[in-house]
């Protein structure tokens, strides 16, 4: 039941109240992304079926009375089944043409007359039309408001057992008519009760906002209720990282909703820049984005163009720590920012890098501070059980922010600073952009490939 299990997680991320809000996510499923789940749905509805309870039936013809007890489904043949989208927010299941076969208990009696045994009878031609409104509750999980279903039953048999079975071979008519009567009547209960509490519990049972790891969280809140047509369903996700030790700071979403225009594929995801801002944003107030760079950490050749630059603060600030360490702080300053173009995807990352000297049994000396400016290029993708963002240096420049001069003065230490960067910085980047807890809809939308 996982693949169905899979269509009712994509549809079920819960609401903020505000419906004009702008999505950081948008997922659309088409009706070729149905192909994943019917095969499931179907096995889940020949479950429901197989399991319907049928009460006894007891009437009379003339003088005729008779019981029907103990009926039990044995076979359920499916011929044929559809999983479709409709517009006002349906999912429709038809299924036409099945048969199911019945065993029962029958007594009889006529004047003095009784007779007792087993009846075998099968409803043929049964048709099936289910569908389901999708809507969102208070609490913002997409839940099945409603479901309308209608059954059809072309005709009923029934195959008489034990000694007197041929002379009652009349009766079949009036007691196939009783049955096809109970076993219409039970179909449409059994199948709304599935889906308004059975699928109902089960998409209550899906979380809304979930920890990515240890510093975040995300929140993929279903702004709006799905917009459904024949070929495909569109939904809106909130799709906000939060800070875990701050889960409601709410980052305001000014960017532009994500579109998606084709419908070719069986599932599209589209990702706004509000997606990777409040990403960005969660760290940073997490105080992730910050590195020491120094000991083993400190390559060599960066160490010595340090100490040479900066080889006259020493001697002014303390002459004896000369020969002291020389550690680097880096901490971002400002939330980096997405930029989402047809031409490519850009992050601007704002940094301030101190250089300090750590004399032994001392306290530590500043010998300066500098500003660091880049962008990255970024390249979104799913690999595995996650969505990552590759970045690549696409810009740098450092200056300083004490004096003009010491700027000029800084110009060496571009490009080591910059190889540092590539080096250390960007990996470190990388790995916060893994999205590691995958929403269960990408994870079983996998399995089902």
């Amino acid at each position: 039941m996982a693949p169905l299990s899979a269509l009712l997680v994509i549809l079920s991320m819960p609401m903020i109240l505000a419906t004009d809000v702008s999505p950081g996510c948008k997922i659309r499923v088409t009706s070729k992304g149905l192909d994943l789940v019917h095969e499931e749905a179907l096995k889940f509805v020949e479950q429901q079926l197989e399991n319907i309870s049928i009460p006894d039936l007891t009437g009379n013809e003339g003088q005729f009375l008779y019981n029907i007890s103990q009926v039990k489904i044995t076979q359920l043949q499916i011929m044929s089944s559809d999983l479709d989208f409709e517009p006002s927010d349906i999912l429709a299941f038809q299924v036409a043409n099945a048969s199911i076969s019945l065993n029962f208990q029958r007594k009889l009696y006529y004047w003095f007359f009784y007779d007792v045994g087993s009846i075998n009878a099968s409803a043929e031609g049964v048709d099936i039309d289910t569908k389901l409104k999708l809507i969102r509750d208070a609490g913002g999980r997409l839940k099945i408001s409603n479901i309308t279903c209608t059954t059809a039953i072309k005709k009923m048999k029934a195959y008489f057992s034990g000694t007197l079975g041929t002379v009652y071979d009349f009766l079949a008519s009036f007691i196939t008519t009783g049955m096809q009567y109970l076993v219409n009547q039970q179909i449409c209960p059994a199948l709304k009760h599935a889906g308004l509490v059975l699928l109902n519990t089960l998409l209550d049972t899906v979380p809304v906002r979930t920890p990515v790891d240890d510093y975040v969280g995300i929140d993929y809140s279903l702004l709006k209720d799905p917009a459904v047509t024949s070929e495909h369903l569109d939904m809106n996700f909130k799709g906000m990282f939060y800070d875990r030790a701050n889960e409601n700071d709410t980052l305001p979403n000014s960017a532009v909703p994500p579109i998606i225009k084709d419908s070719e594929r069986m599932v599209y995801v589209a990702l706004s820049e509000y997606f990777f801002d409040s990403a960005m944003d969660a760290y940073y107030k997490a105080g992730v984005f910050a590195m020491d760079i120094s000991g083993e950490k400190m390559p060599k050749d960066l160490e010595m163009l340090l100490r040479t630059t900066y080889f006259g603060s020493i001697v002014l600030l303390n002459p004896a720590a000369i020969d002291a360490p020389i550690k680097l702080e880096l901490q971002v300053s400002s939330t980096p920012h997405c930029v989402i173009k047809p031409s490519g995807n850009t992050v601007s990352v704002t940094a301030t890098v101190k250089v300090i000297l750590m004399p032994p049994d001392a306290i530590p000396i500043q010998l300066s501070s500098m500003t660091m400016e880049s962008k990255f290029s970024a390249i979104v993708s799913l690999k595995g059980k996650r969505i990552s963002v590759h970045l690549t240096l696409k810009r740098f420049k450092i200056f300083s922010n004490q004096s003009t001069l010491e700027s000029l003065a800084l110009i060496p230490l571009q490009t080591p600073l910059k190889t540092l960067l590539q080096i250390s910085i960007v990996p470190l980047l990388n790995g916060f952009y893994h999205y590691r807890s995958r929403p269960p809809f990408l994870q079983r939308a996998e399995r089902s490939n």
